[in-house]
């Protein structure tokens, strides 16, 4: 059994909370990943995902230069230690559906990220429960796409602003 320790990366890049969605638009590019952690010194306040920037920054067309990250980040983001048991995260990965988690230390510092990709590449002694738990994480999420009772037609949303 591998610990989180033996596969999470270490030296993750981070952004403070009032940096904007195009700081971590480009730390993205530059970085070649999805996802950036935003962090008050090492403290980890929230997560911030390319899904996050479109769907929380894009799509409601705001000025995105002066868009902040803590208007867009998802707080209250699940946590690992570096002893954790691998098995028990890709348990948690795929129960949540989330491919990648924030490695914390005893005092909630952040010290890394642990992804599906990390322990596939670096801990995978087990593949069949990596295929596993890649099938479930990917599970497609049902749209929201509500209906007026009865009539089997679209409801209209309402337009922030």
């Amino acid at each position: 059994m591998s610990r989180v320790s033996d596969v999470m990366t270490r030296g993750v890049r981070t952004l403070a909370p009032t940096d904007s969605v195009v700081q971590a638009a480009q730390a993205m590019d530059e970085l070649n990943v999805g996802v950036i952690p935003v962090c008050d010194g090492d403290r980890l306040l929230g997560m911030v995902t390319d899904r996050d920037i479109v769907v929380r920054g894009v799509a409601q067309g705001g000025d995105l230069n002066n868009c902040k990250l803590s208007d867009v980040m998802s707080g209250h983001v699940r946590t690992v230690r570096e002893g954790d048991d691998v098995d028990d995260v890709l348990a948690e990965m795929a129960s949540s559906q989330i491919r990648r988690m924030p490695v914390v230390d005893a005092k909630d510092r952040l010290v890394g990220i642990v992804s599906l990709g990390d322990i596939a590449a670096k801990g995978g002694d087990d593949e069949s429960e990596i295929g596993m738990s890649l099938g479930d994480i990917s599970e497609p999420a049902r749209p929201d796409r509500a209906e007026e009772p009865g009539t089997g037609a679209k409801k209209a949303r309402k337009q922030p602003g």
